[in-house]
């Protein structure tokens, strides 16, 4: 008998890093997104097979792992940094840190879901719709709470983009946690219809009388019969594994009608609204970027780029993230060739480079008009984790604090800034912000009319790229607006509302583009409310285990 528990409990295991390692292959490199709605299903019931909290937090973990690890493993990338001075071992060593490290953040929000789910459960043996909610409520809680920290990235919304832009919409109503709650909502659904087939099972090999059982009288009180197995500690459901399916099936189906109905919405798009914006792809790799030859290279890159798209009668050029690697007052005292070209031209500039602030750098995103006058500044509110700064720094500075390429401190910019452009107010994000809904949400609704994101990913494989293009797709998709993206080396794009991408570059290469682009002023339930789910999902599902577990308290006489 112990040895068929051990055994078990290994199967339990596997089968937690199994269905992690599924929902690591939904987003890039090979984008199987279907697999996240049955995903989480194998670890919903190892917890419901669980003993202790301890084991179903481990299945968590293990879960976390597989799925953090698999999709973040695109961290390793910043390996090699000879060009950093970085010796090969001390970078490998790096590299992994920051991959382990940021692995088990993410991690550990998913040990603390199966944790708390086994806990509340055995505090009143919850009905399976009901755990359902709380599951549901309970993910998108965490999900809340890590997104407004400064490391984030995989929430379970993402492993939807950009492919399955219909269940994406469903962003406009509250966020990217409307996505997540369908998933883990539909997941829980199948998971309980598993768990019901294995109870059933049960039941018919043991046929043990429960005659005058109190729990069985509970349900019956409900209208409902069940017996629960010896060997399985969480209760199991009154309704036959088909109910559960079909509940899930229909509800899966519901979403899509309602995501369906939103994509559908013709985009009106008034002619004096319409903006051409030129983008260029500057390609430099990082290995040179801060050195001589990358600064000759990008001063001449971009100011080709700049009177290339000036010739085709663009109203506006931006820039990659940092695609100027120097302070740009300097570049406006010295007259820079690309200074020069605006001066020349007349097209106004939407120039990515660094800001001063006091003895610090800011990551800058400037606008520059054809008179030459900086007339905006936005600097950067969310510095990438290990990179432009370090998390913990009094614990693990020692360890990374060769990882930053600069010589001096990045310093974060003030989170409630408004870019102005003589076009209208526009939303921006730098790099690691796309991740951030709410950085995005919040210059919506402050009259944001367009979207200008600038990164440089070019020390990364082709994954981060194509990830980070997802995240833009769904912050178009939110906040109901055009996206213009410019990235150092690759995946720049343009997105319309709907989150389709009607031009993308290549990697690696050198591209410049010009589109045109609507200005917005539309405010999405999401926009306006910002995300209400989450608040409602705690209520519904606090109130239903309230309610419940009195009931089963005072049936069973404990």
């Amino acid at each position: 008998m112990k040895i068929s528990q051990r055994l078990w409990q290994v199967c339990l295991l596997l089968l937690s890093v199994f269905g992690g390692i599924l929902m690591g292959l939904t987003p890039a490199p090979v984008e199987a997104w279907p697999l996240a709605w049955i995903a989480l299903v194998p670890l919903w019931f190892a917890v419901a097979n669980g003993q202790k909290l301890r084991q179903c937090a481990l299945y968590g973990l293990l879960w976390g792992i597989g799925y953090h690890g698999l999709a973040l493993f695109w961290i390793t990338g910043v390996h090699p940094m000879d060009w950093m001075g970085v010796p090969w071992l001390a970078s490998i060593a790096i590299a992994l840190f920051c991959w382990i490290f940021i692995t088990l953040w993410g991690a550990a929000l998913v040990a603390i879901w199966a944790g708390f789910l086994f806990w509340l459960n055995q505090k009143s043996k919850l009905l399976a719709v009901i755990r359902v909610l709380i599951g549901t409520a309970l993910w998108c809680s965490l999900e809340a709470l890590w997104s407004s920290g400064s490391l984030w990235w995989s929430s379970l919304s993402y492993t939807q983009s950009p492919h399955n832009l219909i269940i994406l919409h469903l962003g406009q109503l509250s966020g990217p946690t409307t996505v997540t709650a369908a998933i883990v909502a539909v997941n829980g659904l199948i998971s309980e219809a598993w768990i019901s087939y294995q109870h059933s099972r049960e039941q018919g090999r043991e046929r043990v009388s429960q005659k005058g059982n109190k729990r069985e009288i509970f349900y019956q009180s409900l209208g409902k019969s069940a017996t629960p197995s010896p060997h399985h500690p969480i209760t199991s459901s009154p309704y036959r594994p088909i109910t559960y399916i079909s509940m899930a099936l229909g509800l899966l189906i519901l979403l899509h009608l309602i995501g369906f109905s939103l994509y559908s919405r013709p985009l009106v798009q008034a002619p004096q609204a319409a903006l051409k914006v030129g983008i260029i792809q500057g390609n430099i790799p990082n290995r040179i970027k801060l050195f001589p030859a990358g600064w000759r290279r990008a001063i001449e890159g971009y100011t080709t780029g700049y009177e290339a798209l000036a010739a085709e009668g663009v109203d506006a050029v931006l820039t990659p993230e940092t695609a100027l690697p120097f302070s740009w007052i300097e570049q406006v005292r010295t007259q820079s060739s690309f200074y020069s070209a605006i001066l020349d031209q007349g097209v106004l500039a939407w120039v990515g480079g660094f800001g001063e602030e006091g003895r610090s750098i800011t990551n800058s995103l400037f606008t520059v008009r054809g008179t030459g006058e900086t007339v905006s500044r936005y600097d950067k509110v969310k510095l990438v984790p290990l990179g432009e700064y370090i998390p913990f720094e009094q614990f693990l500075g020692g360890l990374v604090n060769r990882l930053s390429p600069l010589d001096a401190h990045l310093v974060a910019g003030k989170p409630a800034q408004i870019f102005e452009t003589p076009f209208g107010r526009a939303i921006v994000g730098i790099c690691y912000e796309s991740a951030f809904a709410k950085h995005f949400r919040r210059q919506a609704a402050a009259g944001g009319q367009f979207i200008l994101t600038a990164s440089n990913n070019a020390h990364y494989s082709e994954t981060m790229p194509a990830q980070h293009h997802a995240q833009d797709v769904m912050r178009a998709i939110e906040t109901d607006r055009w996206a213009v993206r410019a990235t150092n080396t690759g995946y720049s794009g343009i997105v319309d509302p709907h989150g389709r991408t009607l031009w993308i570059s290549g990697i690696n290469t050198y591209e410049i583009h010009a589109h045109t682009v609507y200005r917005r002023q539309t405010q999405t339930l999401y926009v306006r409310w910002g995300d209400w789910l989450t608040p409602v999902l705690l209520g519904c599902a606090g109130l239903s285990w309230f309610v419940f577990s009195r009931r089963y308290r005072r049936v069973s006489g404990d």
